[in-house]
């Protein structure tokens, strides 16, 4: 499967040690996945209808709305590399500023025309599975 474009979110399923499914951002979250031919990639990803922040800067508002604004969404940026069946992903920006700087793998599925991009299995941690369409096809 060619990843080079856009792709716009499926869903996010993450999945516990013990089989409980959950929906980080909700069943209805919205994202868009862009590989560029040049090796570089974005992501954001948003739960729906979202709150307005106070005012008109996006900077600030207040604290507690912006928290709850940052706490329904998950964007960084960086380059590509695809290593077979594993996507990687060297972050340079992130939202969540503990993946600036960071290698992201994601082991690539192909599950119904979609493209599932899933985050390694380790012992006690969930597994997040998103699944992906190319954009313009929904």
């Amino acid at each position: 499967m060619d990843l080079e474009g856009s792709w716009q979110l499926v869903q996010w399923r993450r999945i516990a040690p013990d089989g409980t499914v959950s929906y980080p951002l909700g069943t209805d979250a919205e994202g868009l996945l862009v590989y560029t031919a040049d090796g570089r990639m974005s992501v954001v990803m948003t739960g729906a209808d979202r709150t307005a922040i106070t005012g008109g800067d996006p900077l600030g508002g207040p604290v507690e709305e912006r928290a709850a604004a940052y706490s329904s969404c998950l964007a960084y940026t960086g380059t590509y590399e695809r290593q077979g069946d594993v996507v990687v992903h060297r972050v340079g920006g992130s939202l969540y500023p503990n993946w600036s700087d960071t290698v992201q793998p994601r082991t690539i599925v192909q599950r119904d025309g979609q493209l599932v991009l899933l985050t390694p299995d380790q012992p006690g941690s969930p597994v997040n599975e998103l699944a992906w369409q190319r954009a313009g096809t929904a």
